[in-house]
């Protein structure tokens, strides 16, 4: 009889109507954000103007695919907008200033960041040591040794095979576009359908259940950190090539539009949800913001006051939502 008295939301009782949202919010966001925009701006919906958009998140949504399972494990990683400026500065010195040939120089410069991803790793599952205070600190030390290597100056990268990165296409579909889509489906792969994925989900949701069931904390975490250097890496290369430069003070704040992603995504900070889709989709509705403001021409200051309402709201809501499941 009780059951029949509960609140009922669109038809639907609180349980149901969170499983809902949980299932479709993200793309019932991301729909009505277009409608409005589209409104006010018809432009925006223009194929051209789409490509664009996914062209420019292609590598946000890189770096918060690391950042994604780093948050799903219960930690977060703050050192990837460095790390994506240390690939630059490398490539800057390989590349722009020795000459090494374009393909071992993107292999060193990936490993680097992979190795300080690495480190991140350790460090958080063997000693035990808060995600946020190490990759906090690791990211002024990659930082400085970026500015290290480059002592503070551009390299060009102007040659047209390096910049082809970014500005390439295959067929009517920019590069940029493809490499997302490939790290996507493997990421999916990875998350939902390996063992690996299953104790990605474990360790976050309750550690001590894990470690009962002979997942290993230590290489779980190390390799989620690792991959997330990776990516950061592989962010690091695109982002060269788009600007034809070389630099260490690039990649700043590029963490924050990462955790963005995550969280409208549907991760969540208390660890063990997230989903391969769902960071695509917080990601495109990242760069639909920035894109539908820059329509609308709204300053640059507003921008981020936006993002960071809408991190704020992200999180809410999963608190909200998730509560009775805590």
């Amino acid at each position: 009889m009780a059951s029949n008295n509960k609140k009922k939301i669109l038809g639907m009782d609180h349980d149901q109507f969170n499983m809902f949202m949980g299932k479709y919010g993200i793309g019932i966001i991301l729909l009505g954000m277009v409608i409005i925009i589209a409104i006010m701006k018809p432009m925006f919906i223009k194929p051209g103007n789409l490509l664009n958009i996914f062209t420019q998140i292609s590598i946000n949504g890189l770096i918060a695919y690391g950042m994604c399972l780093a948050i799903t494990t219960g930690g977060i990683d703050l050192s990837v907008g460095a790390q994506l400026a240390l690939v630059s500065c490398i490539l800057g010195q390989l590349v722009g200033v020795k000459g090494m040939p374009l393909l071992p120089a993107c292999i060193i410069s990936v490993a680097v960041a992979g190795l300080f991803g690495f480190l991140n790793g350790v460090l958080i599952s063997k000693f035990d040591m808060f995600p946020f205070v190490v990759t906090l600190s690791m990211q002024l030390i990659i930082r400085s040794i970026a500015q290290i290597i480059s002592e503070g100056k551009a390299v060009s990268m102007a040659e047209n095979s390096f910049k082809a990165i970014y500005s390439g296409k295959f067929g009517p579909i920019p590069r940029p576009i493809i490499y997302l889509a490939i790290v996507v489906i493997i990421m999916y792969i990875v998350m939902h359908w390996t063992r690996f994925g299953r104790y990605v989900y474990a360790v976050g949701g309750n550690v001590n259940a894990a470690i009962a069931s002979g997942v290993s904390v230590f290489w779980t975490k190390t390799l989620c950190y690792t991959i997330s250097g990776v990516l950061a890496g592989l962010a690091g290369i695109i982002f060269t090539s788009k600007t034809g430069s070389a630099q260490s003070n690039i990649g700043i704040g590029y963490e924050t539009d990462a955790v963005a992603a995550c969280v409208l995504g549907g991760t969540s900070f208390a660890g063990g949800i997230s989903t391969a889709p769902g960071v695509l989709l917080g990601a495109i509705i990242i760069g639909c913001i920035y894109n539908g403001m820059n329509f609308l021409r709204v300053d640059s200051y507003y921008q981020s006051l936006a993002k960071g309402v809408v991190i704020i709201g992200a999180v809410l809501l999963d608190m909200v939502m998730n509560k009775k499941n805590r």
